[in-house]
Protein backbone atom coordinates (compact mmCIF):
# COMPACT_ATOMS: atom_id res chain seq x y z
CA UNK A 1 0.00 0.00 0.00
CA UNK A 2 3.21 2.44 0.59
CA UNK A 3 4.74 1.88 -2.49
CA UNK A 4 1.52 2.67 -4.22
CA UNK A 5 0.87 5.51 -2.12
CA UNK A 6 4.57 6.41 -3.01
CA UNK A 7 4.31 5.83 -6.91
CA UNK A 8 0.79 8.18 -6.55
CA UNK A 9 3.44 11.07 -4.95
CA UNK A 10 5.78 10.55 -7.79
CA UNK A 11 3.42 10.85 -10.72
CA UNK A 12 1.59 13.72 -8.82
CA UNK A 13 5.04 15.69 -8.58
CA UNK A 14 5.71 14.87 -12.71
CA UNK A 15 2.79 16.42 -13.37
CA UNK A 16 3.26 19.42 -11.27
CA UNK A 17 6.36 20.28 -12.66
CA UNK A 18 4.57 19.78 -16.01
CA UNK A 19 2.62 22.43 -14.78
CA UNK A 20 5.15 24.64 -14.18
CA UNK A 21 6.87 24.32 -16.98
CA UNK A 22 3.70 25.02 -19.39
CA UNK A 23 3.28 28.19 -17.13
CA UNK A 24 6.47 29.44 -17.76
CA UNK A 25 6.13 28.78 -21.32
CA UNK A 26 3.10 30.02 -21.94
CA UNK A 27 4.75 33.63 -20.17
CA UNK A 28 7.56 33.31 -22.54
CA UNK A 29 5.24 33.06 -25.38
CA UNK A 30 3.21 36.01 -24.18
CA UNK A 31 6.38 38.47 -23.09
CA UNK A 32 7.11 38.13 -27.04
CA UNK A 33 4.95 41.15 -27.22
CA UNK A 34 4.11 42.13 -23.79
CA UNK A 35 6.62 43.30 -21.15
CA UNK A 36 7.62 40.93 -18.93
CA UNK A 37 6.37 42.22 -15.52
CA UNK A 38 2.95 43.27 -16.77
CA UNK A 39 2.82 39.31 -18.10
CA UNK A 40 3.54 38.46 -14.44
CA UNK A 41 0.67 40.83 -13.12
CA UNK A 42 -1.86 39.07 -15.78
CA UNK A 43 -0.87 35.83 -14.59
CA UNK A 44 -1.40 36.87 -10.97
CA UNK A 45 -4.38 38.19 -11.78
CA UNK A 46 -6.18 34.78 -13.29
CA UNK A 47 -3.67 32.88 -11.21
CA UNK A 48 -6.16 34.46 -8.19
CA UNK A 49 -9.08 33.93 -10.39
CA UNK A 50 -8.59 30.14 -10.48
CA UNK A 51 -6.59 29.90 -6.94
CA UNK A 52 -9.73 31.41 -4.24
CA UNK A 53 -12.63 29.00 -5.85
CA UNK A 54 -10.37 26.12 -5.87
CA UNK A 55 -9.33 26.88 -2.12
CA UNK A 56 -13.02 26.77 -1.47
CA UNK A 57 -14.26 24.20 -3.20
CA UNK A 58 -11.46 21.87 -1.03
CA UNK A 59 -13.12 22.82 2.39
CA UNK A 60 -10.05 25.28 3.05
CA UNK A 61 -11.77 28.44 3.40
CA UNK A 62 -11.37 29.09 7.01
CA UNK A 63 -7.77 28.72 6.30
CA UNK A 64 -7.26 31.76 3.72
CA UNK A 65 -6.91 34.38 7.18
CA UNK A 66 -3.45 32.76 7.60
CA UNK A 67 -2.02 34.34 4.41
CA UNK A 68 -1.82 37.35 6.49
CA UNK A 69 0.47 35.75 8.90
CA UNK A 70 4.14 37.28 8.97
CA UNK A 71 6.22 34.22 7.97
CA UNK A 72 3.97 33.52 5.35
CA UNK A 73 4.00 36.80 3.88
CA UNK A 74 8.18 36.98 4.35
CA UNK A 75 8.30 33.71 2.27
CA UNK A 76 6.16 35.50 -0.44
CA UNK A 77 7.98 38.38 -0.14
CA UNK A 78 11.11 36.15 -0.92
CA UNK A 79 9.28 34.65 -4.01
CA UNK A 80 8.16 37.68 -5.19
CA UNK A 81 11.36 39.38 -5.66
CA UNK A 82 12.87 35.22 -7.40
CA UNK A 83 10.10 35.38 -9.86
CA UNK A 84 10.62 38.93 -11.03
CA UNK A 85 14.18 38.25 -11.40
CA UNK A 86 12.95 34.90 -12.88
CA UNK A 87 10.93 36.17 -15.09
CA UNK A 88 13.11 38.89 -16.65
CA UNK A 89 15.43 36.51 -17.66
CA UNK A 90 13.03 33.71 -18.86
CA UNK A 91 11.69 36.81 -21.29
CA UNK A 92 15.76 36.71 -22.90
CA UNK A 93 17.33 33.52 -22.13
CA UNK A 94 16.26 29.86 -23.63
CA UNK A 95 13.66 28.21 -20.90
CA UNK A 96 15.91 24.83 -20.40
CA UNK A 97 18.77 27.13 -19.35
CA UNK A 98 16.87 29.55 -16.51
CA UNK A 99 14.88 27.06 -15.26
CA UNK A 100 18.31 24.55 -14.81
CA UNK A 101 19.92 27.35 -13.10
CA UNK A 102 16.72 28.12 -10.39
CA UNK A 103 17.39 23.86 -9.48
CA UNK A 104 20.44 25.81 -7.66
CA UNK A 105 18.09 26.63 -4.89
CA UNK A 106 18.54 23.28 -2.84
CA UNK A 107 22.04 23.41 -2.46
CA UNK A 108 22.37 26.97 -1.79
CA UNK A 109 19.36 25.86 1.42
CA UNK A 110 22.29 23.41 2.48
CA UNK A 111 25.06 26.31 1.85
CA UNK A 112 23.25 29.21 3.89
CA UNK A 113 22.10 26.43 6.76
CA UNK A 114 25.37 25.76 7.60
CA UNK A 115 26.62 29.29 6.87
CA UNK A 116 24.10 31.12 9.21
CA UNK A 117 22.04 27.99 10.70
CA UNK A 118 25.17 26.09 12.05
CA UNK A 119 23.86 23.38 10.61
CA UNK A 120 26.76 20.51 10.06
CA UNK A 121 28.33 20.99 6.27
CA UNK A 122 30.64 17.52 5.21
CA UNK A 123 33.26 17.66 2.61
CA UNK A 124 30.90 15.54 0.64
CA UNK A 125 28.25 18.14 0.68
CA UNK A 126 30.82 20.56 -0.01
CA UNK A 127 31.66 19.07 -2.75
CA UNK A 128 28.22 18.31 -4.19
CA UNK A 129 27.04 22.40 -3.82
CA UNK A 130 30.83 23.25 -5.86
CA UNK A 131 29.88 20.98 -8.95
CA UNK A 132 26.02 22.59 -8.72
CA UNK A 133 27.08 25.56 -9.31
CA UNK A 134 29.79 24.90 -11.71
CA UNK A 135 27.39 23.52 -13.76
CA UNK A 136 25.22 26.83 -13.41
CA UNK A 137 28.26 28.34 -15.06
CA UNK A 138 28.44 25.98 -17.92
CA UNK A 139 24.59 26.44 -18.14
CA UNK A 140 24.68 30.38 -18.11
CA UNK A 141 28.68 30.62 -19.91
CA UNK A 142 29.13 34.28 -18.82
CA UNK A 143 30.26 36.48 -21.43
CA UNK A 144 28.28 34.58 -24.52
CA UNK A 145 25.39 36.31 -25.72
CA UNK A 146 22.55 35.76 -23.57
CA UNK A 147 24.24 33.89 -20.83
CA UNK A 148 25.00 37.01 -18.90
CA UNK A 149 21.49 37.64 -18.24
CA UNK A 150 21.25 34.31 -16.97
CA UNK A 151 24.67 35.59 -14.90
CA UNK A 152 22.80 38.02 -14.04
CA UNK A 153 19.09 37.68 -13.01
CA UNK A 154 19.20 33.65 -12.14
CA UNK A 155 21.54 33.10 -9.73
CA UNK A 156 19.81 35.93 -7.68
CA UNK A 157 16.80 34.53 -8.39
CA UNK A 158 17.80 31.17 -7.39
CA UNK A 159 19.50 33.03 -3.82
CA UNK A 160 16.27 34.28 -3.44
CA UNK A 161 14.23 30.96 -3.96
CA UNK A 162 16.05 29.51 -1.31
CA UNK A 163 15.37 32.03 1.11
CA UNK A 164 11.38 31.17 0.25
CA UNK A 165 12.60 27.64 1.22
CA UNK A 166 14.57 28.33 4.44
CA UNK A 167 11.38 30.40 5.84
CA UNK A 168 9.11 27.74 5.04
CA UNK A 169 10.14 26.23 8.03
CA UNK A 170 8.72 28.93 9.50
CA UNK A 171 4.98 29.21 8.45
CA UNK A 172 2.96 27.34 10.35
CA UNK A 173 2.56 23.78 9.53
CA UNK A 174 -1.15 23.90 10.24
CA UNK A 175 -1.68 26.44 7.20
CA UNK A 176 -2.52 24.18 4.20
CA UNK A 177 -0.15 24.59 0.88
CA UNK A 178 -3.08 26.00 -2.13
CA UNK A 179 -3.09 28.73 0.90
CA UNK A 180 0.50 29.86 1.09
CA UNK A 181 0.38 29.45 -2.41
CA UNK A 182 -2.84 32.05 -2.61
CA UNK A 183 -0.73 34.46 -0.22
CA UNK A 184 3.03 34.23 -2.93
CA UNK A 185 0.56 34.85 -5.85
CA UNK A 186 -1.05 38.03 -4.27
CA UNK A 187 2.15 39.06 -3.14
CA UNK A 188 4.19 38.32 -6.43
CA UNK A 189 1.07 40.40 -8.42
CA UNK A 190 1.55 43.14 -6.26
CA UNK A 191 5.25 42.93 -6.41
CA UNK A 192 5.08 42.56 -10.53
CA UNK A 193 2.53 45.71 -10.41
CA UNK A 194 4.65 47.89 -8.51
CA UNK A 195 7.65 47.51 -10.49
CA UNK A 196 6.19 47.25 -13.83
CA UNK A 197 4.88 51.33 -13.16
CA UNK A 198 8.02 52.18 -12.02
CA UNK A 199 10.11 50.58 -14.95
CA UNK A 200 7.97 49.49 -18.07
CA UNK A 201 5.45 51.31 -20.73
CA UNK A 202 2.29 49.34 -20.29
CA UNK A 203 0.77 47.40 -23.51
CA UNK A 204 -2.11 46.59 -24.11
CA UNK A 205 -3.13 42.99 -24.04
CA UNK A 206 -4.94 41.44 -27.31
CA UNK A 207 -7.55 38.77 -26.32
CA UNK A 208 -4.73 36.26 -26.92
CA UNK A 209 -2.20 37.56 -24.82
CA UNK A 210 -5.19 37.26 -21.87
CA UNK A 211 -5.93 33.50 -23.27
CA UNK A 212 -1.88 33.14 -22.22
CA UNK A 213 -1.56 34.67 -18.89
CA UNK A 214 -5.05 32.93 -18.11
CA UNK A 215 -4.02 29.88 -19.12
CA UNK A 216 -0.50 30.15 -17.39
CA UNK A 217 -2.67 31.52 -13.80
CA UNK A 218 -4.56 27.83 -14.31
CA UNK A 219 -1.46 25.73 -14.56
CA UNK A 220 0.77 27.61 -12.24
CA UNK A 221 -2.36 26.78 -9.74
CA UNK A 222 -2.71 23.33 -11.15
CA UNK A 223 1.13 22.81 -9.99
CA UNK A 224 0.55 24.11 -6.76
CA UNK A 225 -2.20 21.67 -6.53
CA UNK A 226 -0.41 18.55 -7.45
CA UNK A 227 2.55 19.90 -5.21
CA UNK A 228 0.17 19.61 -2.49
CA UNK A 229 -1.33 16.11 -3.35
CA UNK A 230 2.56 14.85 -4.12
CA UNK A 231 3.36 15.71 -0.78
CA UNK A 232 0.31 14.41 0.96
CA UNK A 233 0.45 10.73 -0.92
CA UNK A 234 3.91 10.04 -0.20
CA UNK A 235 7.10 10.48 1.90
CA UNK A 236 8.90 14.24 1.15
CA UNK A 237 12.02 12.20 0.36
CA UNK A 238 10.65 9.87 -1.93
CA UNK A 239 8.80 12.66 -3.90
CA UNK A 240 10.96 15.78 -3.68
CA UNK A 241 14.09 14.28 -5.93
CA UNK A 242 11.69 14.52 -8.51
CA UNK A 243 11.52 18.23 -8.75
CA UNK A 244 14.00 17.80 -10.83
CA UNK A 245 12.10 16.68 -13.56
CA UNK A 246 11.34 20.01 -14.23
CA UNK A 247 14.68 20.40 -16.05
CA UNK A 248 14.02 17.98 -18.29
CA UNK A 249 10.49 19.84 -19.20
CA UNK A 250 12.06 23.08 -20.03
CA UNK A 251 14.86 21.75 -21.84
CA UNK A 252 11.56 19.93 -24.24
CA UNK A 253 9.40 23.05 -23.99
CA UNK A 254 12.69 24.95 -25.71
CA UNK A 255 13.48 22.72 -28.35
CA UNK A 256 9.68 21.92 -29.01
CA UNK A 257 8.24 25.59 -28.78
CA UNK A 258 11.24 27.78 -28.83
CA UNK A 259 13.65 25.90 -30.68
CA UNK A 260 16.48 26.46 -28.86
CA UNK A 261 18.63 23.22 -28.52
CA UNK A 262 21.39 23.93 -25.81
CA UNK A 263 24.74 23.00 -26.31
CA UNK A 264 26.97 20.29 -25.06
CA UNK A 265 28.49 22.60 -22.48
CA UNK A 266 24.95 23.16 -21.26
CA UNK A 267 23.68 19.77 -20.97
CA UNK A 268 26.66 18.54 -18.52
CA UNK A 269 26.10 21.53 -16.61
CA UNK A 270 21.75 20.75 -16.28
CA UNK A 271 22.97 17.15 -15.93
CA UNK A 272 25.59 18.31 -12.81
CA UNK A 273 23.09 21.06 -11.62
CA UNK A 274 20.45 18.01 -11.25
CA UNK A 275 22.75 15.48 -9.97
CA UNK A 276 24.22 17.49 -7.29
CA UNK A 277 20.98 18.68 -6.01
CA UNK A 278 19.37 14.79 -6.00
CA UNK A 279 22.50 13.44 -4.00
CA UNK A 280 21.81 16.33 -1.71
CA UNK A 281 18.13 15.48 -1.43
CA UNK A 282 19.32 11.73 -0.74
CA UNK A 283 21.91 12.49 1.75
CA UNK A 284 19.62 14.77 3.83
CA UNK A 285 16.82 11.91 3.60
CA UNK A 286 19.67 9.36 4.90
CA UNK A 287 20.27 11.92 7.92
CA UNK A 288 17.14 12.23 9.24
CA UNK A 289 16.58 8.52 8.75
CA UNK A 290 19.05 7.75 10.72
CA UNK A 291 18.53 10.01 13.60
CA UNK A 292 14.46 9.52 13.94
Amino acid sequence: MAANSDLRGIGAMALATAAFVTNDTLMKLAMADIPPLEVLVLRGFFATLWCVPTILLLGLGRHIPKTLNGWVLLRAGCEAVAVILFVTALARAPIGDITAIMQLSPLIVVAVAAAMLREPLGAGQALLIGLGFGGALMVAQPGYGGGAVLALAGFPAAVMAAGRDLLARKAPSATPALVVALATIVVVMLGALAASRAFETAVAPSAFHLLLTASAGLFLMFGQLFVFLAYRLARASVVAPFLYLATAWAALSGVIVFHDLPGPPALAGMALIAGAGLATMLRDSRRRAAAV
